[in-house]
């Protein structure tokens, strides 16, 4: 089987795609990826074939300060389509060019393009995506703000939180997706209510959700069509080659606490090192700090910080004392597995939501956002990220479950099923 996976974003963002790429080619499929061009590298160096988009995510970012969005759906949604806007044309032609000659495309949250391309292909198309998306009364949308303690009808406002983020999301993009569906696929417009009857549990498209069940259990008002396989993990660690100087930090002392806030790109760089520098004082912590696409710690750091540019999450985080990280989905995959508390700092999009959920199961301290963040505040969730004996139980014992899982091995047998294709055609085996 032919098989286009189409994920768009940062490395966290792309990252999983590819390993669900390289299981389904194990598989005897073959799989390509289309993504921006900054990534063709990555994908080819695992073996799987590569189709590009224009255009650079780290430009996007820069552009704006993203902890200024928050989790407001309409700030972030309005972020997006803003973005959006200039592309839209390139991502609808990079989609149907990556869809040449594929018997079905799965598509990431970002790869909204893909639906319209399969209609014009007549292809089927699977959703794959790393966070929560389909509405439920279990909890909150991922992009909205939780309900507060003393509202009624919570399992109410949840279901809708996360309906009406996506309707609007639709309404905003819906006259740039037309114009791209005429002008490039020669398809029909979209009604305005054409979304409304596919966003919910009874939709007939089929979802991969590529997270934990043991992290976010499958709510029992969603159906068939939702499945929760298990994290999409690209294990780098066997083949990672330490340099030698942080062999020699991480040997020099006890544990240290990893910092790093992946792809967010901060307005305030110097005044967030500072914050972060201070609060490892005040914690006496020796501190991995990554430098990220905000370029954090690029002044003089004291000697108990030793910065990289670049470390494999699985190689480095079962090695730290405590995670200091922005909540992105891939980042808070790999600390969970690793085993080791974790301090959130959201900046925006679902990250609070995962914040929130780390805080809940119990392996992390109440996550802070990031327009709150003082060295008072990380220096206290550092220390008892650190020091709190049953919060380290807790994440070890859910490290366990999650290593349990074959979230991988369950996706691509879920792909086989619902396209009807476990092999192609005079594949072996």
């Amino acid at each position: 089987m032919r098989i286009t996976i189409n994920a768009f974003g940062s490395r966290g963002d792309v990252q999983p795609y590819v390993a669900l790429g390289r299981a389904l080619n194990a598989a005897g499929h073959d799989v390509r990826i289309t993504t921006n061009c900054v990534f063709e590298d990555f994908v080819r160096d695992h073996g799987l074939d590569f189709s590009p988009m224009k255009g650079d995510p780290k430009e996007v970012l820069l552009k704006q300060a993203i902890a200024d969005l928050g989790n407001n759906p309409i700030r972030v949604n309005r972020w997006i389509v803003r973005n959006f806007r200039p592309v839209m044309d390139d991502v609808f032609r990079a989609t149907l060019e990556g869809a040449q000659g594929a018997d079905v495309l799965l598509n990431s949250a970002l790869s909204f393009a893909g639906w319209h391309v399969a209609e014009m292909l007549s292809i089927p198309a699977i959703a794959a995506y790393l966070q929560p998306a389909t509405p439920t009364r279990a909890f909150h949308g991922v992009s909205s703000p939780r309900p507060p303690v003393w509202l009624p009808f919570k399992g109410l406002y949840n279901l809708l939180s996360a309906k009406l983020a996506n309707q609007f999301f639709f309404a905003m993009t819906r006259h740039l997706t037309n114009r791209s569906r005429a002008e490039i696929l020669g398809l029909p417009p979209l009604s305005a209510a054409s979304y409304w009857g596919i966003d919910g549990a009874s939709a007939p498209v089929p979802i991969l959700y590529g997270y934990s069940p043991s992290v976010i259990p499958k709510p029992p008002d969603w159906g068939d069509s939702q499945q929760v396989t298990g994290y999409w993990f690209l294990d780098d660690a066997q083949n990672y080659d330490p340099p030698s100087d942080l062999t020699a930090f991480l040997e020099s002392g006890p544990p240290p606490v990893y910092v790093g806030f992946g792809s967010m790109v901060d307005d305030e760089r110097d005044e967030i090192t500072r914050v972060v520098v201070a609060a490892l004082g005040r914690s006496r912590q020796r501190a991995i700090l990554l430098s990220g696409w905000g370029d954090l710690g690029s002044a003089e750091l004291p000697d108990s910080i030793f910065r990289v540019d670049s470390v494999p999450h699985d190689w480095l985080f079962p090695r730290m004392a405590a995670i200091v990280h922005h909540g992105g989905a891939g980042t808070t995959a790999a600390g969970l597995r690793a085993g080791v508390p974790a301090v959130i700092v959201p900046f925006t999009v679902d990250q609070p939501f995962w914040g929130w959920r780390v805080h809940e199961l119990g392996v992390g301290p109440k996550w802070i956002m990031r327009k709150e963040l003082t060295a008072e505040r990380l220096a206290t969730a550092i220390d008892q990220a650190v020091h709190d004996q049953a919060m380290a139980r807790r994440a070890e014992e859910l490290s366990r479950k999650i290593q349990a899982e074959d979230g991988l091995g369950l996706a691509v047998s879920l792909v086989e099923q619902l396209t009807g294709k476990a092999l192609p055609e005079g594949a072996p085996g």
